[in-house]
């Protein structure tokens, strides 16, 4: 199924062709073809069960493809050659599991010595994660979110060209996960290329540069945010703040445009609009202007397409865009 970027495999940090992956009858990931670029941030999301976490493992070559190939910065994901690629690939789990009776910072030790990466850059780490204070305490004693944390950490040893994060905001406050995605942006912004699982699909919406929607083993739609509201043309809202009394004159002034409704409310009126009526709708609301106590303009949220994929029978194929994002984490949560 579709969801090509335009640039060849060949230069791509995560190449994808044909992959599939059966359980006996059961088709999990289903003819992906896929490209992610270098230093791109890239997110795929998908309800639970849509193969998300297997084409993660394929990816990260603990799972075999029943039929494909899987590309690595270039490398197949295959025999002895990709051992050495795989130094390079940082990977965090949905489901962390830490020895508790370590601490932190012997816990960071234990996985550098199973990746050969530098067991000096581990107090590096914890200062960075926020989670020096806390490095000579126990696993045990640290909160979910310090746990998080901690796996983010151990996902950055050996300085990975491409990092693999499944749910990696689970247990995070919402000032942690502004640092965590700061993190990104900064990691990003050095070359790195992350792909990350989240069903936040709020915090996603700004911050990825594009994404895929998985549903069923296939990809439904591929492209930047802006990509798919123009693929997907569902509507735009404007939300009117104005009198009860204004709903009539707003369906008779907008009779004339097929698809946009009006739908009055207690404190003024919702105008669904189509995409390429919007500038018309809002030139012609000009007259009604002193009228209106306030105005909003929403696009389609990451949500609404989301949803409204998995209602389309026929998947979408897109490509490229978007932007960067901040900067550190802050101290140890209590």
């Amino acid at each position: 199924m579709a969801g090509t970027s335009n640039d060849s495999g060949a230069t791509a940090a995560v190449a994808l062709n044909g992959v599939s992956k059966r359980f006996g009858r059961l088709c999990a990931v289903d003819g992906i073809d896929l490209t992610v670029q270098r230093g791109e941030l890239f997110a795929l999301i998908g309800h639970n069960g849509a193969g998300k976490s297997t084409l993660f493992k394929m990816m990260l070559g603990l799972l075999t493809p029943s039929a494909g190939s899987i590309r690595i910065t270039g490398q197949a994901v295959t025999g002895r050659a990709f051992r050495e690629v795989r130094r390079h690939i940082g990977y965090l789990p949905e489901s962390l599991v830490l020895y508790d009776n370590l601490s932190g910072l012997e816990t960071l030790q234990f996985f550098a010595r199973l990746k050969q990466a530098d067991l000096r850059s581990c107090a590096g780490l914890l200062e960075r994660m926020g989670l020096a204070a806390a490095a000579n305490r126990p696993v045990r004693e640290y909160s979910k979110g310090m746990r998080q944390r901690l796996g983010f950490a151990q996902a950055l040893l050996g300085e990975p060209h491409v990092l693999f994060l499944d749910e990696p905001t689970n247990g995070l406050d919402p000032a942690a996960r502004r640092d965590f995605f700061a993190q990104l942006g900064e990691l990003r912004a050095r070359g790195v290329t992350l792909i990350i699982t989240s069903h936040v699909l709020s915090e996603l919406q700004s911050r990825v540069d594009r994404l895929a929607i998985m549903a069923e083993g296939r990809l439904q739609a591929v492209g930047s945010v802006q990509d798919l509201r123009e693929q997907l043309a569902l509507p735009v809202m404007i939300e009117l703040r104005a009198g009860a009394d204004i709903e009539p004159a707003l369906r008779t002034l907008l009779a004339p445009l097929a698809g946009v409704t009006v739908v009055g409310g207690a404190n003024g009126c919702t105008i669904r609009c189509p995409r390429p009526l919007k500038m018309e709708v809002l030139a012609l609301l000009a007259p009604l202007a002193s009228r209106l106590d306030d105005l909003s303009l929403n696009e389609p949220s990451l949500e609404d397409m989301f949803f409204s994929t998995r209602r389309e029978s026929s998947p979408a194929a897109l490509a490229v865009a978007a932007g960067p994002a901040p900067l550190a984490f802050s101290s140890v949560e209590a």
